[in-house]
This record gives C-alpha cells, structure tokens and sequence, in this order.
C-alpha cells in the first residue's frame, strides 16, 4: 500500500487549503521512465499484484472550525511489475472541498513513478493543480550510492542536489516490509521513506502499526473476487512525521486494510482535525509478467 498512500497523503496536503485531486494513468514510456530489466530482489514469499483500482473519497469526519464541511472525489491508481523489471505507479486523484469559509476548490494531481526492484532507483514526476491554475511540477531521480546513502537530483521545481544521509527506503519496498512483517507477525514498523513528494527535498520518518488478520468478508462489492476471497489481509495505520520531528504529533495517518498481494482498501486519512474516507468501487487485476531466465 505504500506507492499508493503516499500518494495520497501529497494529493491532499498540496491542497490543505483546502481541495484535494484525479487524472488518467500515465505510462512509463509517457513519463519519461523508459528503462530496461533490473536484477531480481526482494525478500520470498512476497508477490504484488499488478491492478487498477479507483476510490471513491468522502469526508468522513470534520470537527475542527478551519475544517472542510464538505469533501467528495475520486482516486485511480494503477500499479504494475515484477523483481525483474521494477515498478511503475500511476496515480490521479481529483478532489472537490468546501472549506469553511469561501468557495469551493478542486485539486487535480497526478504521478508516475519508476522504483527499481534493488531499492537503488527512483524516479518520480507528479503535477497538480489547484482550481485550474498554473500546474505545479516536481520531477527528478534519487540513487543509492555505494555507501548506502540517497543522492537525489531534482530537475522541477527547480534544479537541486541533495544527499539524504539517513537509512531511507523508497514506496514499493516500504510496502514489501510492511506485508514481510504482518505475514512474520509483527506489529510495529518503523522507517524512514522518500517518496518524492511537494517539493521532492525531504524524506518523512514513519510508523506503521499492523493488527491481527481480518476475518470477515469485506464490504466493498469490488473486492469482492475470487483471487482475493480467501487471501489474507491486515489492518495497517501508518503515522507519518516530517523528517527530524518525530519526538512530535504525526502529521497525519492512513489507515487502510492491506492484502497479502499488495492491494488495498478501506482508506482513511486522519488530519485531526478531518478525516477522509476512500471506499474501492472498481478493481481489475492486470496480467502480472514473470521474470524470465
């Protein structure tokens, strides 16, 4: 779940105005990621599923007096790949909020990403707009250098180079820990991940908390297939702290149920003050490409 809510969590912060995202996926090619096979890696056991899926968004709490009092939009999110190649996320999300004072706005946002299947390359492009303004842009790479730390080389907003000194993991493999630790048992994971997100300079440190499997059916009509009927899924919320301010409240939480193959659903995000809601209404699997000798 990991490519996804991260991409989410930017959708709507970008907007904390207020107003959050929607687009159509982006192709690798399109966005500028064009690359050949990677080498295999990744911990056994662990096999993600290439799938569409839409949401739609709600505003399921508001208590806060600069809190939106209305909230309604819709996520596509398609994610695609394999240990050999690599993957490739493609988001949109468009979002209508009525913010407590003043006209309704609408963001408009979408990402492609291209994560190796080693956790060495990330690339990134994502644009957004706000009540069709100017689009805000933010493309670049990071790399893990031999010694392990991330050099990232951000082309839009503007030209910059950074190095990242800390231990950080990228999306994907973010979401292949998590699922390693619910199937070892494990409760609790902490790690501190880039997603390329806002302005692409920062990383953020996070929690995740896993419960016990799900038992009962889910509610979603979407989910409901036979290659996810009898499969395992946990409870997973996820604090997220600017980096270097941990000792503080997160900045926000998302909670969703996560399948054993990667997918998710049951979306919450908790500002504190807000609190938004995606329910699946559509989910198609993709044809998933075995990594060939």
């Amino acid at each position: 779940m990991s490519p996804f809510c991260l991409a989410f969590r930017a959708a709507v912060a970008s907007v904390l105005g207020v107003a959050v995202t929607m687009a159509s996926p982006l192709s690798r090619q399109a966005a500028g990621m064009e690359h050949g096979p990677v080498a295999t890696h990744g911990g056994p056991g662990i096999v993600l599923a290439s799938h569409r899926a839409v949401y739609e968004l709600t505003l399921l709490k508001s208590t806060g007096s600069q809190s939106p009092t209305a909230a309604h939009g819709r996520i596509v999110f398609e994610f695609t790949g394999s240990p050999c190649e690599g993957y490739v996320q493609n988001f949109r999300q468009v979002t209508e909020m009525q913010p407590a004072e003043g006209p309704t706005r609408v963001s408009d946002m979408h990402s492609a990403t291209f994560e190796d299947a080693q956790g060495r390359d990330f690339e990134f492009k994502t644009e957004t707009k706000v009540d069709g303004g100017t689009a805000e842009q933010t493309d670049g790479r990071a790399q893990r250098n031999a010694g392990g730390s991330l050099l990232v080389n951000l082309a839009k907003p503007k030209r910059h180079r950074i190095e990242l000194e800390r231990d950080v993991v990228f999306p994907t493999e973010h979401l292949r820990r998590i699922l390693a630790a619910a199937k070892a048992g494990q409760n609790i994971l902490e790690l501190n991940v880039y997603d390329g997100s806002e302005t692409g300079e920062k990383f953020f440190e996070t929690t995740a908390y896993i419960g016990r499997p799900l038992a009962g059916p889910a509610v979603e009509k979407a989910a409901h297939i036979p290659e996810l009927d009898n499969m395992r899924r946990w409870p997973v919320s996820i604090s997220y702290f600017e980096g270097g301010e941990k000792d503080g409240a997160p900045s926000y939480i998302l909670s969703f149920d996560l399948y054993e193959n990667g997918i998710s659903r049951a979306l919450r995000l908790d500002y504190g003050d807000f609190v938004l809601a995606g329910e699946m209404s559509t989910l198609e699997l993709l044809p998933n490409r075995s990594c060939s000798n």
